[in-house]
């Protein structure tokens, strides 16, 4: 998906989302036939204007209904407002259409998670890294599910976990919160793979997935 903040040349610069927001309102208002209306919804989900930015995605797609980038816009505000059927409904519109569109099958694999499908959320990330090999945060993932929760080398927690003792929620939770994420989410991936009705279990994995996606951006 295209970066509305991108210059021509392509690099992208952090602007204000308040100037952000006023600039594609006033363009939107002086053209409201604009494809403006999907980074301006971008800009609203972005600041927590949720509603909105579903509302403005929803209308320019009824006039612009091949608009790859706004669909997937829709996909990520419906995500946010706990929209999972309407986020997988828009995501795979566009995978259809647009079977290379990489974001697309990063959300998909994200919302394959949420809903307890690990074998759809790797195939997803498999198209992932083969579209992006420099994603290294959706290769790590991917490396979990597919070793489904198999010990490693280098941690001493990890290599502990050969003990079922230890592959309980309790102890995950304390994994995850003293920031031992890599720990956390085998863990987690273990308990739901032996109890797929776990819903707790579900979640802290999910958690952990964030976590180690947001330890790789810093």
């Amino acid at each position: 998906m295209a970066d509305p903040t991108a210059r021509p040349g392509g690099a992208s610069v952090a602007q204000d989302p308040v100037s952000t927001i006023r600039r594609y309102e006033e363009r939107l208002a002086k053209d409201p036939t604009s494809l403006a209306f999907a980074p301006l919804a971008e800009a609203y989900r972005k600041v927590g204007r949720t509603q909105e930015a579903i509302a403005l995605c929803e209308d320019g797609l009824r006039r612009y209904p091949h608009y790859t980038t706004a669909r997937v816009i829709l996909a990520k505000a419906y995500l946010d407002a706990g929209n999972q059927d309407g986020a997988l409904q828009e995501l795979t519109s566009v995978v259809s259409r647009a079977p290379d569109d990489v974001q697309s099958h990063r959300l998909l694999a994200e919302l394959a998670v949420k809903r307890g499908a690990l074998d759809r959320a790797v195939t997803h990330l498999e198209r992932v890294v083969e579209l992006d090999p420099a994603d290294q945060d959706s290769r790590a993932q991917l490396e979990l599910l597919q070793g489904r929760g198999a010990t490693g080398e280098g941690s001493a927690i990890l290599r502990l976990l050969d003990d079922e003792t230890f592959v309980t929620v309790t102890f995950g939770t304390l994994c995850l919160q003293q920031g031992l994420v890599d720990e956390a989410a085998t863990i987690f991936l273990r308990i739901v793979k032996r109890d797929p009705s776990n819903a707790v279990a579900w979640k802290r994995l999910e958690d952990a997935l964030n976590a180690k996606r947001a330890r790789r951006k810093v």
